[in-house]
């Protein structure tokens, strides 16, 4: 009977494992044909939701609490900013404020990644179908209260991407630190993952 037990368990985990829709990210599309504003921001967008993909997938209880000193944030604390950052990216290429703090952080490591490759994914959707004029437009717009700071879309490269791509770094450190690396096959300068 346990036997039978186990075997309709994971029967049915594997089946619910099978519906839901695989995340974005897992490697990154041929190169575009043109360089130009908007692919060079998909590009950005898309080899950091590649790294992000990587480091956030297979994390352990004791990888998500790892935290390196008392003062460093830990590694869920990390994730959950990088949340932050994926939403601004998105909202900066939709015309839409980010609001500050967030409302609705994920506590879920699960529902947390699902997101942040979400938003990712909505953001290479947008620039897929922007293009220059339609880049020149974009601003990064802070909402706190009824306060509101808009920067130019130069700030969107030297600020939430580059700060998202340094802390998904710290994840891969992170996961090196509690002997959980991420996969050997993973190479970010081509965006597959050779398959062992």
């Amino acid at each position: 009977m346990r036997h039978l037990f186990i075997f309709l368990l994971t029967f049915q985990f594997s089946f619910l494992m099978a519906q839901q829709p695989p995340l974005p990210f897992s490697s990154i599309p041929p190169a575009p044909a043109t360089v130009n504003a908007a692919n060079t921001l998909v590009r950005m967008v898309q080899g950091l939701g590649y790294r992000y993909h990587w480091a956030s997938k297979d994390l352990r209880p004791e990888d998500v609490v790892y935290r390196p000193s008392s003062e460093a944030a830990s590694c869920m604390e990390t994730l959950q900013h990088i949340y932050g950052l994926a939403d601004a990216i998105a909202n900066a290429t939709q015309a839409l404020p980010s609001s500050r703090p967030l409302k609705k952080v994920p506590n879920d490591i699960a529902e947390l990644r699902r997101l942040t490759l979400e938003r990712l994914k909505a953001a290479e959707t947008t620039l897929l179908a922007s293009n220059d004029a339609d880049v020149k437009q974009m601003e990064v717009i802070f909402q706190r209260g009824e306060k509101s700071v808009t920067f130019p879309l130069w700030n969107l490269i030297n600020g939430p991407i580059s700060d998202a791509i340094y802390h998904t770094g710290q994840v891969v450190s992170f996961r090196r630190t509690t002997g959980n690396p991420i996969h050997p096959g993973v190479n970010v300068l081509v965006g597959k993952t050779k398959m062992q």
